[in-house]
């Protein structure tokens, strides 16, 4: 499971975890340069966010005010290409640091301009524990096959992602972008978030490619010209199973590039990577199919 998720639930009497201390309240972390994702007209407040960290590592609930991150490479390095980073967290939590900022510099450091949503997500109560019985009781009742299709008009993450696309292609000069190549890599509720601009929004809004990590692999259909599509899980998730990596196949059968990276060991919310397992790959596999599909390709000088 996710590692915010087991920090929430093992806040829970009966849990696995009762009676050791797994989410730590913490102050705010800075942010330094966080843009509103809306400008003066970005809604909510900051004051309403609920800052936790769990080994060490931030997540937030509460959120009301997104806003964007930008992580960019070096000008030595920089590829052209950029990613909207999306964390995951059942839509009630963003695990910021391992699904967010730990990923947007991974890519920074491989040339790769990488932007971290803090997406608007549902409401859960200011206490840890009541925060914690709230979020379980969410993923008892969500069934694990169900297609990520049209959500509950409550979780308006999609509408974020795709402001957090347009920001980045209107800002593609100042940030040294190919508004072309300007992509979404999604964990979780953050692939779920991915795989809905991919499919549901106009083909010119629609991301370039996306990264869909330890995302629901079930089946649903796939436009023609939806964007490529890099599909990771862990073969042990006992939260998303593989089942048979139906989307993929849906992507395939749409003759859209699609590409598979099933690990044997990671379980849910590896980020980055698990130590000791093959996921410790999943950067550096995402870059080199980026190469392939042709998005880091330095333009040529006149």
């Amino acid at each position: 499971m996710i590692p915010a998720i087991i920090a929430l639930l093992s806040a829970c009497p009966g849990s696995a975890q009762e009676g050791r201390t797994l989410t730590i309240s913490v102050e705010a972390p800075a942010e330094p340069g966080a843009i509103p994702l809306y400008g003066d007209e970005t809604p909510g407040s900051a004051s309403t966010e609920d800052w936790t960290k769990f080994q060490g590592e931030y997540v937030v609930r509460n959120v009301t005010r997104p806003t964007l991150t930008p992580f960019l490479p070096d000008a030595a390095k920089a590829t052209g290409a950029a990613a909207v980073v999306a964390p995951g967290g059942a839509f009630m939590q963003l695990s910021m640091e391992s699904e967010g900022w730990k990923v947007a510099k991974a890519l920074a450091e491989r040339g790769i301009a990488a932007f971290v949503l803090k997406y608007r997500i549902l409401p859960t109560p200011k206490d840890n524990d009541a925060a914690a019985a709230a979020l379980r009781q969410r993923l008892r009742n969500q069934p694990k096959t169900a297609a990520p299709g049209a959500l509950p008009a409550d979780i308006i993450a999609p509408e974020d992602a795709l402001a957090a696309l347009e920001m980045v292609r209107g800002h593609a000069g100042s940030w040294g972008v190919n508004p072309a190549r300007v992509g979404m890599i999604g964990f979780s509720a953050g692939a779920i978030t991915a795989r809905r601009v991919a499919l549901d929004a106009p083909p010119a809004s629609r991301p370039a490619f996306i990264g869909y990590i330890y995302g629901p692999q079930v089946a649903e259909p796939v436009p023609a010209d939806a964007p490529p599509l890099f599909d990771a899980i862990a073969l042990d998730d006992r939260l998303i199973p593989a089942d048979g990596f139906a989307i993929a196949k849906q992507w395939l059968d749409a003759r859209r590039p699609v590409e598979i990276h099933a690990y044997q060991r990671g379980g849910h919310g590896f980020g980055t990577g698990a130590p000791g397992t093959t996921t410790t790959l999943l950067i550096d596999e995402f870059t080199a199919w980026l190469s392939m599909q042709g998005f880091l390709a330095r333009k040529e000088a006149p």
